[in-house]
């Protein structure tokens, strides 16, 4: 093993493993250290995304969409099945191997580009030094002339409900349940709530979500969150704003949860509960203390906006930096800041970074919400198209849900996309797109799109910011 290299990597995530392909492919001797161990005893390379977190859920999620739909809806198009069952220790099989499959394909492509995999643990020294601390506990410092943090982040633990072996347990244990609780509880209705909460109550369990903020989902659109709400309710997953969760105990097999809210104390009692109030940045260990990296008040590393630290030649990308923790936002970032040690002079437009929540029907957006074009007095004006009046929606029997687009009242640039509904996920990238190439509303209403699609939806919410829906009545004429 060589003790120097162009750039070294902590981290494997999405953020640093993007980040030290990328390096590699521009020429750049690179190594990269992660600590993670998968279920094998293998390095488990691509961070809480592809082992615990996004690539997992999702596994989850599309399972038991198709469960839901064979029980509950396949009668309506005409298909008739009956004794649908659920296995869940298969569903969790496959879920590993999906897993297991990317994560041996990271290690692929770090031996295919030519980067150096470290399993172990990696801490920054002063004067871009790596101290390496292998599985095996042997030590060895490295010389380095670029490092590039990227350790990533963990869930948020809470006191009133300490982790319980199997009962009460965070986003990484709710993958793991080996059967379907009767009844769950979920502490917070955030993305990983939502998520979790959706995969188990289509499996059959009775779910409360418990929220302590009085708003659903404060940082999507206003509408398309009540529409959310609403459609999330029908599901059956009971969702309760306001609410402080003060207490969490294990009694005779199951978990009593104390809460407060407007009418006062509350008790519940369920098999599980998931604790799922965010995530925090992981920098245990990670830093010396003459390293010159700082740290926010809130545990982030501190950088500028081309992810540069206050230490000389040292990045920090992912989710331990400002902005959201989303595996994409990570991505690019890592890539930027490889391209930049390179020389050349790339960026990252975070006005145009998307959201998702993979419930179903998923919600996703980019760009600004009405409430904060209100709160900034922007001026601007509307188009939305419901899914109720899509042909292709219509045929698939899932007609829940909108589009809404937001665009300057004055040059018609689009400042903001909306959309709870079917692939949500999917049709936000046309609103990206658009977005990063300042295009209008008109812009969007004269692309031709193919009929029929869902992302007409998104055409037609375009044409109708300036009233010139068809498939809508228009309260403008124009």
């Amino acid at each position: 093993m060589s003790e120097n290299y162009d750039v070294i990597v902590i981290g494997a995530g999405p953020a640093g493993y993007h980040a030290a392909i990328r390096c590699a492919q521009l020429g750049l001797e690179t190594a990269c250290i992660d600590k993670s161990i998968g279920k094998s005893g293998d390095p488990a390379y691509g961070g809480t995304c592809l082992n615990w977190g996004c690539i997992p859920s999702k596994a989850l999620l599309d399972a038991s969409h198709k469960f839901e739909d064979a029980q509950k809806h396949f009668s309506e198009i005409g298909i008739n099945v009956s004794g649908v069952e659920v296995d869940v220790a298969a569903m969790m099989a496959r879920k590993d191997q999906v897993v297991q499959g990317l994560t041996s394909g990271v290690a692929g492509l770090f031996k295919g580009n030519g980067v150096t995999d470290l399993p172990g643990r990696g801490k920054l020294l002063a004067g871009c030094q790596v101290e390496y601390t292998s599985h095996g506990g042997e030590q060895q410092i490295l010389e380095a002339e670029h490092v590039i943090l990227a350790p990533g982040s963990v869930p948020v633990e809470i006191d009133p409900a300490p982790l319980t072996d199997h009962l009460i347990v965070d986003s990484t244990g709710a993958l793991e349940f080996q059967s379907v609780p009767e009844r769950l509880g979920v502490i917070g209705a955030g993305v990983i709530g939502l998520e979790l909460g959706s995969v188990w109550n289509r499996l059959g369990s009775e779910v409360v979500l418990l929220e302590a903020l009085e708003e659903f989902l404060p940082m999507a659109d206003e509408r398309i969150a009540r529409d959310s709400l609403k459609l999330f309710a029908n599901q059956g997953l009971d969702i309760r704003l306001g609410t402080r969760v003060i207490g969490a105990k294990v009694d005779a097999g199951a978990v009593l949860v104390s809460y407060q809210d407007g009418d006062g104390e509350h008790s519940l009692e369920v098999d599980k509960l998931i604790v799922a109030v965010g995530r925090r940045p992981y920098t245990e260990d990670l830093l010396s203390p003459d390293c010159g990296v700082n740290l926010d008040e809130r545990g982030f590393l501190c950088v500028n906006d081309l992810c540069a630290t206050d230490a000389p030649r040292v990045y920090a990308v992912g989710d331990v930096v400002r902005g959201p923790m989303l595996a994409h936002k990570g991505m690019e970032e890592g890539i930027m800041v490889a391209e930049r040690i390179a020389g050349q002079k790339p960026s990252v437009n975070y006005d145009c970074v998307p959201s998702v929540i993979y419930t179903h029907p998923e919600v996703a957006w980019v760009g600004k919400t009405e409430q904060e074009l209100k709160a900034s007095g922007d001026t601007y004006n509307v188009g939305t198209f419901p899914f109720a009046a899509s042909g292709r929606a219509l045929a698939a029997n899932d007609t829940g849900g909108m589009v809404k687009i937001l665009a300057d009242a004055e040059s018609d640039r689009v400042l903001g996309v909306h959309v709870v509904g079917p692939q949500a996920s999917e049709l936000i990238a046309q609103a990206v797109i658009a977005m990063e190439f300042d295009a209008c509303a008109e812009d969007l209403g004269l692309t031709m799109f193919a009929h029929p699609t869902l992302g007409e939806a998104v055409h037609e919410a375009a044409l109708g910011v300036a009233g010139h829906a068809i498939h809508m009545v228009n309260r403008k004429k124009r």
